[in-house]
């Protein structure tokens, strides 16, 4: 059984919570004890119905403000998939938080209240969810109920969204109406909407095809690891131990070990106490090659046929993670996989003002800023555009004064 991780994002009061909420509750994915303090609880929604926002409102602060501020994450499971939610706070000031909970989701649903249509949070979050390369979007368009489920509405917005997702290069959109509150389309199909004949949202989270596109001229194995035992047994035993981060390793392959250019054949492949003729896409594996090449921890072996990008002076988008400002006289570390190293952003080239799409040409990059840098590093990095291929396309920075993640790149480009 396959697993789905998919992230939830929309403004305040739009109703993520609720969503989810309701699709643990209709699906019948709560624990008994969850079930027994969901009805224990006090909060009532307008109507007198159990607010089924309970569910994933964790933090203290978020009950007394209404509002979802961390990543909550949540577990459940069909006859068909098993599913890895993660509900993000939709406020600008925990832009981080999405970026966090949203750079390995398969999916991502967009709520938008059906008597707002798409507002500047809209814009960013669909620009978030560009950025992040997730594959897969729906458009849940919530609180029907409240315009009496008019089809009107909802095909105006329908038509706004396409035009914006079209601005934002957002491919394979897919179009709900929904009320979390009463449950229209979230679990059951909706009575009150004959007009929609698609499925329901869990039925199409069930459906969506989340296949990995496991090309092999596109395979990376990061080094995490060079195994020499040196025993009497194992004298001359030389692996290269990592998970392949993309794409897939044969035995006899050609590869190329970067940076340092040196090439070899692939001439056995272990797992465990097994010997696979080939190694795919999150597979953990030790890797030993014809020729005795030097392959050291953060090094990338790479398919000869398709290399990735090697540069020092790197192209990047980046989310900045830190209260404390970005500094470009100050030295941090990048760390691209299993590879450490130290650098400089050379130049910030702009920030994107993520309400309405527009550059703005200052150096001032701040907490919650995302925008376009150039990145000076000490050793050259293998990287693919993270387009292209995210595993291999991103990086974090952490300040090497204090140890903490800062900002969270994108690589795009090597630069002349």
């Amino acid at each position: 059984m396959d697993i789905l991780k998919f992230i939830t994002a929309g403004s305040v009061d739009d109703g993520k919570s609720t969503l989810i909420g309701r699709l643990l509750y209709d699906s019948e994915a709560i624990l008994a004890d969850q079930l027994e303090a969901l009805h224990a609880s006090n909060r009532k929604n307008d109507d007198g119905t159990i607010d089924l926002a309970i569910l994933t409102d964790g933090l203290k602060a978020e009950r007394e403000q209404g509002i979802t501020i961390d990543v909550a994450y949540k577990y459940f499971n069909t006859d068909k998939r098993k599913f890895i939610i993660a509900d993000a706070p939709g406020h600008i000031q925990y832009t981080r938080n999405m970026v966090t909970g949203a750079s390995n989701a398969g999916l991502a649903i967009i709520l938008i209240d059906a008597r707002k249509g798409v507002i500047e949070q809209t814009i960013r979050h669909s620009f978030l969810v560009s950025l992040l390369g997730i594959p897969q979007v729906v458009v849940c368009v919530n609180k029907m109920d409240m315009l009496n489920y008019d089809e009107q509405a909802y095909n105006k917005i329908v038509s706004d969204y396409e035009a914006l997702a079209k601005k934002v290069e957002l491919n394979n959109v897919k179009f709900i109406p929904v009320s979390a509150l009463k449950g229209d389309n979230i679990v059951h199909q909706s009575t009150n909407m004959s007009w929609y004949d698609g499925e329901s949202l869990l039925t199409y989270l069930e459906n969506v095809d989340i296949k990995v596109d496991v090309k092999a001229s596109h395979a990376r194995l990061p080094v995490q690891w060079v195994v020499r035992p040196q025993t009497d047994e194992l004298h001359d035993y030389r692996g290269y131990a990592g998970r392949v981060a993309s794409g897939r390793f044969r035995v006899n392959d050609k590869v190329t070990v970067l940076p340092s250019g040196f090439t070899s054949t692939i001439s056995k492949i272990e797992q465990f106490d097994k010997e696979p003729a080939e190694a795919i896409t999150g597979m953990s594996v030790t890797i030993h090659l014809a020729d005795d090449i030097d392959v050291s921890r953060g090094d990338l072996l790479v398919s000869s046929a398709e290399q990735p990008h090697v540069a020092q002076l790197i192209e990047a988008d980046l989310c900045w993670m830190d209260t404390r400002p970005l500094d470009t006289t100050h030295t941090y570390l990048v760390q691209h996989n299993s590879k450490v190293t130290r650098c400089r952003i050379n130049e910030v080239l702009h920030k994107v003002n993520i309400n309405t799409l527009e550059k703005q040409y200052d150096e001032d990059f701040k907490l919650n800023d995302i925008g376009r840098i150039v990145i000076k590093t000490a050793d050259a990095l293998a990287f693919d555009p993270y387009q292209l291929n995210k595993a291999n396309g991103g990086a974090i920075i952490i300040d090497s004064r204090t140890n903490v993640t800062v900002g969270a790149l994108m690589l795009r480009s090597a630069v002349d």
